[in-house]
């Protein structure tokens, strides 16, 4: 019995148990964090402010500018929303996640070319981009820079790989990386691939998820298009919700119907296929993810057959970046759980609005009690 008493009252016991025990603290916060990082945040957790990037034009499809906070009527759920616009000028740091597998091996030298005009009409003074692409592989080609001559050189390395087409991975992966840079920084995604996922561990809602919590807005053009005319064989991308009338989609209450309101409408009504996505009620297959990646975050989808189309949708896409307005709200109806969906209205006649659908929201703890 002696021993194990001398052990116990030893001067050194005390530090070495000190010791011990810092260390499995240590171990155990690094294993929480690392599970963190590693696991998607759950879509059920409370959203406090939402920010809609939104997007005005005129008669003739020129962007508007100009328009103050009291210009716009933002409605959550139906219920009119108290907003602010965040006048900042904030620098964009994009990440363009790219096709290269066997399938689109032709196209790839219109794409390599699009460097120096990513650098000039998108990105700007304070920009930075990333290059990923993606076959049955995720491979990052160039961290952020912001230098136009590294960007094409990481173009240059594309290279067509196998059949497969992780689409939904790569998209992750480059909204993960958008997580990472600054909060002050405008992030978006560049997607130039077909319409469709092959062979993707993760589906839709994992990405739509982690697209809502980093603030990320999506834009894409669609190479599906293309690969038809050099195929002769159409792709099945068109969507069962676009052939509904604005009459027929449903608008929250005390909205009145209107050009505006039928403008964000005209794509159908998204607001189902974004329930099924994100609380899985049924095994639902997205045929078109760039549609409903960019309907989700209020990014906008262009096709191109020619290089000058491939270069414009770029200019176009940069424009639209620098052009938004960042309409920012705290909702006042926080306890609705479920899909929240957007409306937003300007005050001046002949103006069309585009802006994300809404987004998904579990409800505050407050609000679960009542």
């Amino acid at each position: 019995m002696e021993g194990p008493s001398i052990l116990r009252n030893h001067p050194a016991t005390s530090r070495i148990q000190h010791s011990v025990k810092s260390h499995l603290l240590a171990l155990a916060v690094a294993g929480t964090l690392l599970a963190q990082d590693a696991i998607p945040p759950d879509f059920r957790d409370t959203v406090r402010i939402v920010m809609a990037p939104v997007t005005v034009t005129d008669r003739n499809g020129e962007i508007v500018s100009g328009l103050q906070p009291k210009d716009f009527r933002l409605f959550d759920n139906g219920k009119l929303q108290n907003v602010t616009e965040d006048l900042t000028s904030h620098p964009v740091s994009l990440v363009v996640v790219i096709q290269s597998n066997a399938v689109v091996e032709k196209i790839l030298p219109q794409i390599q070319k699009i460097g120096s005009l990513l650098q000039a009409q998108v990105l700007g003074d304070e920009g930075e981009a990333a290059i990923i692409t993606f076959d049955h592989r995720i491979q990052v080609l160039s961290d952020f820079t912001s230098d136009a001559d590294k960007i094409t050189v990481a173009l240059k390395k594309l290279k067509p790989g196998s059949n497969s087409a992780r689409l939904n991975d790569a998209t992750i992966e480059g909204v993960r990386m958008l997580r990472r840079r600054p909060a002050s920084r405008r992030r978006a995604i560049l997607l130039i691939s077909e319409s469709r996922d092959g062979g993707s561990e993760l589906r839709a809602r994992e990405v739509l998820t982690e697209a809502e919590f980093a603030g990320v807005v999506m834009y894409s053009v669609n190479i599906s298009h293309l690969l038809a005319s050099l195929t002769a064989s159409p792709p099945a991308t068109r969507s069962v919700l676009d052939n509904r009338p604005p009459g027929a989609v449903h608008l929250p209450a005390g909205v009145v119907e209107t050009p505006t309101t039928q403008s964000q409408q005209n794509v159908g009504n998204w607001v189902p296929v974004f329930k099924e996505i994100f609380l899985a009620t049924k095994a639902i297959f997205v045929s078109n993810p760039l549609e409903v990646y960019t309907t989700y975050t209020g990014g906008r989808e262009y096709n191109f057959k020619t290089q000058r189309e491939l270069d414009r949708a770029v200019s176009n896409i940069g424009a639209e970046m620098h052009s938004q307005y960042l309409l920012t709200y705290t909702p006042n109806n926080q306890e609705e759980a479920g899909f929240h969906d957007i409306v937003v209205q300007v005050s001046r006649p002949g103006l069309t609005v585009r802006t994300r659908d809404g987004y998904y929201l579990a409800g505050t703890p407050e609000g679960a009690k009542k």
